[in-house]
């Protein structure tokens, strides 16, 4: 007997927001190192020229783009809602034995009515 809803398998579930932080943040310090390794050429390369300009231009937009990339997060893995209901299979009922009416569960029936007190 299948049940409704499936199990959720462990490879199915998203990132730990833990190691996604983590992932962030290294982005964001490589591309960092990478803007500092973009204004160090541009101060020592010499002769001074057109790439002097693109590094220039790299060491300026490498930070809002190293912030843009750590602010966004990962948008790639497909997520699904999981239902917080668990259900867990009944065993079918035992068909084979019949029940006589003796051993069958009684049934109580509580009936209330207001009496009078003196």
């Amino acid at each position: 007997m299948k049940s409704k809803h499936p199990v959720p398998a462990v490879t199915s579930l998203p990132q730990s927001p833990q190691d996604e932080a983590d992932h962030r943040v290294r982005r964001y310090v490589l591309t960092m190192a990478i803007r500092i390794v973009c204004f160090a050429l541009m101060m020592f390369v010499q002769p001074y020229g057109w790439y002097t300009w693109v590094f220039a231009l790299a060491a300026a937009v490498l930070p809002y783009i190293a912030v843009v990339f750590a602010n966004a997060g990962s948008d790639s893995t497909d997520t699904t809602a999981e239902s917080p209901v668990q259900e867990l299979e009944a065993p079918a009922p035992a068909e084979t034995l019949p029940v006589a009416p003796e051993a069958a569960p009684g049934v109580f029936t509580i009936h209330e009515s207001r009496q009078d007190r003196e």
